[in-house]
């Protein structure tokens, strides 16, 4: 069979330059309107059993170059296991070595969560009786912002993810999440429903997860640079997000997103807010604490440079949110690579990774659930 590449689905990013023998090279396209790019995410065909050298020409003007070292490829036969393969970088080539087991192959900047598992996950959900569905309005592309309300205590606790499209671990996050929240026989989620309503937005980013995106949305604008001063024409879905949440309130907020370079699971908190509150930050630590002692894939050694007093970035949602609310907010980093405390040789960082490290968070959050109800009183 003749080599052949290929990307026009859901989710898709890869340029073919050219095919010369077993090599194969290729770029990775920018977002719309925006100079952001390192998702890509391809379909190779004709090459069972075929060593092959696939060249990302362009790995030294992707958003976080540095990212690449120590990365390594995701490729699948069936889009559902994504095995770790060989991949190195050196004078702005990112180099994936491979020899396909199929004559019908895919490979991911990670493994992917497209817009069509999104839906399927969305209707899954809807059809829980513990769960309200409704749509907070509508991106640039016209997708519904899907949102999902469970009713229960008083404490408003929000989870969002996917911002940033590519930052696919988010949602997978999110699969994790919600199927325990909604689980009637685990006693934690009992417990945490009974103290508060949770808040669930899978995905903030559909027109850039649909249209292959790193970073941004149809409008070629970072959605977490935005929460300051959200519009209709830039940034809806931000918008009708924190107008969903000015009617809710917020004490407890996470935002779910992945990290190119850390190969680490960490959070970034809200230091540096005009009206930073010692006892405010003592929560933000205590869950900390509590995902340490509840999950061996957490870690609090490796992580973001803390802002200085009064030099948040009010532009971001952790920033924004506890500022304009004073709420207990994060944002959950994951990384694309492995955590290189525990590292697994086959399949990196993964989706199972992902759903039980979201099982570890909602353990943590019950840990100091009441800590920050009696701090919101």
């Amino acid at each position: 069979m003749t080599l052949s590449v290929s990307c026009p689905f859901d989710g898709g990013n890869i340029r073919l330059v050219a095919i010369e023998g077993d090599r194969v090279d290729l770029e990775i396209r920018r977002d719309h309107e925006s100079d952001f790019y390192q998702w890509f995410y391809f379909r190779l065909t004709g090459a069972a059993g075929r060593p092959l050298e696939l060249r990302l020409l362009n790995g030294a003007g992707a958003a976080y170059a540095h990212g690449w070292h120590g990365y390594r490829a995701c490729m699948s036969a069936d889009r559902e296991d994504w095995e770790r393969i060989d991949t190195a970088y050196a004078d702005g080539v990112v180099t994936i070595r491979a020899t396909p087991p199929a004559d019908s192959v895919w490979f991911a900047y990670f493994a992917p969560y497209t817009m069509e598992r999104h839906h399927d996950f969305v209707a899954a959900v809807a059809a829980q009786p513990g769960a309200e569905y409704r749509s907070l309005g509508q991106t640039l592309d016209g997708h519904e912002i899907d949102y999902f309300r469970l009713p229960g205590g008083p404490l408003q606790v929000w989870l969002y993810a996917r911002q940033h499209p590519g930052e696919t671990m988010a949602e997978w996050w999110m699969e994790g999440a919600l199927e325990k929240l909604l689980d009637e026989a685990d006693p934690v989620a009992r417990r945490l429903r009974e103290k508060a309503t949770f808040h669930v937005v899978p995905n903030m980013n559909p027109d850039g997860s649909r249209r292959g995106h790193l970073r941004t949305n149809a409008a070629g604008v970072n959605l977490n640079r935005e929460w300051h001063a959200p519009s209709v024409e830039r940034s809806p879905e931000v918008f009708h997000v924190l107008e969903e949440m000015k009617k809710t309130g917020v004490d407890f907020a996470m935002d779910v997103h992945g990290d190119e370079a850390i190969a680490a699971n960490f959070l970034a908190g809200f230091e540096g807010i005009p009206s930073f509150k010692k006892a405010q930050q003592q929560l933000f630590d205590a869950f900390s604490a509590a995902l340490v002692a509840a999950s061996p894939d957490f870690q609090t050694d490796k992580g973001y440079e803390i802002p200085r007093p009064g030099q948040a970035n009010l532009s971001m949602s952790t920033a924004q949110l506890a500022e304009r609310f004073g709420a207990v907010s994060m944002t959950l980093e994951m990384p694309f690579k492995d955590n290189d405390e525990l590292p697994d040789p086959l399949y990196g960082w993964s989706p199972d990774r992902c759903r039980l490290l979201a099982r570890s968070c909602l353990d943590a959050l019950h840990a100091v659930i009441d800590r920050i109800a009696e701090y919101r009183r």
